[in-house]
C-alpha cells in the first residue's frame, strides 16, 4: 500500500510504499494531492518497494514563506529558508531593492501584477533564477532577460556580471520598458547611462542577435510552444538558459537549458511553476484589457 504524509505547512510530501508493488496511478494521485495544498513538488520519482522519498526537494519547502518588512529582512529570509545559497545572490539582491519595481506588497513573497497583463515574479523565483544561472553570471558575462518587465531582474544580473559585464532586456510592452528603466536609475543611474543594462522593446521569442552569444539567458514567460530555437541558437557554449515552458491550462516546468562546449544541448526539467504566457503583444494587451474592462471582443 502506497501511504502518503501530507503537510499542511507547506513543507514536503513524503510517499511511503508498504507494498509489494509500485502504482504509478496512486502516485500521481498523492502529488495532484500535494499540489492542492500549496506544495511545489519539484520533481516525480517512482518509489521503489520499502522506499520513502521526499518529494520536494532542493530547499523548496520553505518558497512563499520568506516574506519580510525591508528588503534586507526579505534577503536574509530567503537565505535562511536555504533559497539563496551564493554570497554573490545575496549581494545583488540587497543592491537592487524590490520595493523600487513592485508597486504593491513589494516585500511580500509572491508574484505581483506590474500592469498590462504582466507581473513581477515572486522573490523566490528571482533567487532560484540567480541560483541556477550563477555560474554563467561571472564578471564580463553576457546576459539576455527575456520579457525583462519591471528591470528587477535584470538590474540583478547586472550586479552579478560587474562593470565588464552587459545584460539586454527585452520586453515587448512600451510602457514597462520606459518603466523600467526609471526603476533601474532611482537607486543605479550608472548601470543606463554606461550601457551596462539596455532595455528595448522587442519579441522576445526572437533573442537580441546584435548581441549574441550571451552566457546566460533567462525567459521571465512561460513559452507555450515549446522553447523557440532562436533562443537556443543565441546561447553561448558554456551558456544556460531557464526557461518555463508549457501553457496555464496545463503543466508548466521551469527547464534549464544547457549548451555544452561541443554545441550539444542538454536540457532537465527542474520544477513546477505558474508564469504568464511568452506571447505577442497584442494577446497580451487583449488579455490584459479584458479582464481590467471587462472589455468583449467585437
Amino acid at each position: 500500500m502506497l501511504k502518503a504524509n501530507i503537510s499542511n505547512s507547506k513543507t514536503c510530501v513524503v510517499l511511503e510504499n508498504k507494498g509489494k508493488t509500485d502504482n504509478r496511478e496512486t502516485q500521481v494521485e498523492v502529488i495532484n494531492s500535494a499540489k492542492s495544498f500549496g506544495i511545489v513538488v519539484l520533481k516525480q520519482l517512482i518509489v521503489p518497494v520499502s522506499l520513502v522519498v521526499n518529494i520536494a526537494l532542493l530547499r523548496v519547502s520553505m518558497a512563499w514563506r520568506s516574506h519580510g518588512q525591508t528588503n534586507d529582512e526579505l534577503v536574509d529570509n530567503l537565505k535562511a529558508h536555504n533559497i539563496i545559497q551564493h554570497d554573490e545572490v545575496e549581494k545583488a539582491m540587497k543592491l537592487v531593492d524590490r520595493g523600487l519595481y513592485a508597486p504593491h506588497n513589494q516585500y511580500m513573497d509572491a508574484p505581483q501584477s506590474i500592469g498590462y497583463g504582466a507581473t513581477i515574479s515572486a522573490p523566490h523565483m528571482h533567487a532560484y533564477a540567480l541560483e541556477l544561472l550563477h555560474e554563467q553570471l561571472k564578471s564580463g558575462g553576457k546576459v539576455l532577460d527575456v520579457g525583462s518587465g519591471s528591470g528587477y531582474l535584470s538590474a540583478c544580473f547586472a550586479m552579478m556580471v560587474g562593470e565588464k559585464g552587459k545584460v539586454i532586456g527585452i520586453e515587448h510592452v512600451p510602457n514597462l520598458v520606459t518603466q523600467s528603466i526609471k526603476n533601474i536609475e532611482k537607486h543605479a543611474p550608472e548601470l543606463i547611462a554606461s550601457g551596462r543594462v539596455k532595455i528595448s522593446v522587442g519579441d522576445g521569442r526572437k533573442g537580441y542577435e546584435p548581441e549574441a552569444p550571451y552566457n546566460a539567458i533567462h525567459v521571465g514567460a512561460a513559452a507555450e510552444q515549446g522553447v523557440p530555437d532562436e533562443l537556443i541558437k543565441q546561447l553561448a557554449p558554456g551558456g544556460r538558459m531557464v526557461i518555463p515552458v508549457g501553457n496555464k491550462l496545463g503543466m508548466q516546468a521551469l527547464e534549464q537549458i544547457d549548451k555544452l562546449l561541443d554545441g550539444q544541448i542538454v536540457r532537465q526539467s527542474l520544477m513546477d511553476v505558474m508564469y504568464v504566457p511568452l506571447t505577442d503583444k497584442d494577446s497580451q494587451y487583449t488579455k490584459w484589457r479584458r479582464k481590467i474592462f471587462k472589455v468583449k471582443d467585437l
